[in-house]
């Protein structure tokens, strides 16, 4: 036995040109000035932005560190196998005063031939939107790909995207290929593979800081576009003190805990890791191998061998539970 044990990390705040101020002034993730905070990266194993744990004897470890020490305990013997030490999820906090770019991200196969990197499928859940948000996600109608060309060269292409409004409690699943917006005025809770390749298509006119358009990758995100039109709003239904599924897919399973008593969980079933992310409340997760307590809009990953958890909230508490399955 390892004694692994529930593990926080340190959140890494990116600064995004179309990043709000809502991760620092309501959801305490950063403090001084009120810079434009676009994400806030919460268990990362990229090598570019690892997470560093924050508790206990691991203290001052970035999570690559512990996928090359811990391997199966950590990750699971079937997550390990498959993926070896690289951590497969991303978990971040996005919050838009503007819109992003209207972009797409490649699968698995196209990623590894092209980026030696994995695809990039998504799942959010908004924590807040402003009464006219909206998001993109996909198309109206079918599209072929030359009328497509055609309408981002003569600058219409929004014409035929399907805009979606989006209110607190929203749930989308974005896979790869499928275009997609998160608009302004929105904080929401993305689960992701993990991978950065993004190929963005539609930039809304702006400029980057020397004053040039940002960079396109039209051509490189043709061969990826899925043209079809299709409706990504996961419905569901909540229910107090037992999960409820959001979505499984072939990259990660994910559901909602909502709870205002005390909640015993048995990972027995599940031979992978499992994060949870703390939406509203707070709560003590206690394990054999130690208690750790999170609040909203923080993380935890509780390591493969850890199959019993108890979740002891304060009064209610809302979370997701995401793994591998």
């Amino acid at each position: 036995m390892s004694k692994l044990y529930p593990l926080s990390f340190e959140p890494i705040l990116l600064e995004k040109i179309w990043g709000g101020r809502r991760l620092a002034t309501v959801y305490g993730k950063a403090s001084g000035p009120g810079l434009h905070w676009g994400e806030s990266w919460e268990i990362s194993g990229m090598t570019s932005r690892p997470s560093v744990v924050t508790n206990g004897f691991l203290s001052g470890n970035e999570l690559p560190e512990l996928m090359e020490v811990y391997m199966g305990d950590l990750a699971g013997e079937q997550v390990y196998a498959r993926y070896g030490n690289f951590f497969p999820l991303l978990v971040k906090f996005i919050d838009t005063a503007a819109p992003l770019s209207v972009q797409v991200h490649p699968d698995n196969t196209t990623a590894l031939e092209r980026h030696q990197s994995s695809g990039k499928a998504e799942m959010w859940y908004v924590l807040h939107a402003e009464p006219d948000a909206n998001i993109i996600l996909g198309f109206q109608r079918e599209v072929a790909a030359e009328e497509f060309s055609r309408r981002v060269k003569d600058n219409t292409l929004v014409e035929i995207l399907n805009v979606e409004p989006v209110r607190a409690g929203d749930v989308f699943y974005v896979p790869p290929g499928k275009l997609h917006s998160i608009g302004a005025g929105i904080t929401l809770c993305e689960i992701q593979q993990a991978s950065d390749i993004t190929y963005r298509i539609y930039d809304w006119g702006r400029k980057d800081e020397n004053g040039q358009p940002r960079l396109l990758h039209t051509a490189e995100a043709l061969d990826v576009i899925d043209f079809s039109p299709g409706r990504y709003r996961i419905p569901y239904e909540a229910a107090l003190n037992k999960p409820v599924p959001l979505l499984q897919s072939p990259y990660f399973s994910t559901r909602l805990l909502e709870f205002d008593r005390r909640l015993e969980i048995d990972y027995a079933f599940l031979d992978s890791f499992v994060i949870y992310v703390c939406l509203e409340g707070e709560t003590l997760v206690k394990t054999p191998a130690g208690s750790v307590s999170i609040g909203c809009c923080q993380s935890l990953l509780i390591p493969a061998e850890i199959k019993n958890v108890v979740l002891e909230p304060e009064s209610s508490c809302r979370m997701l539970e995401t793994y591998l399955y």
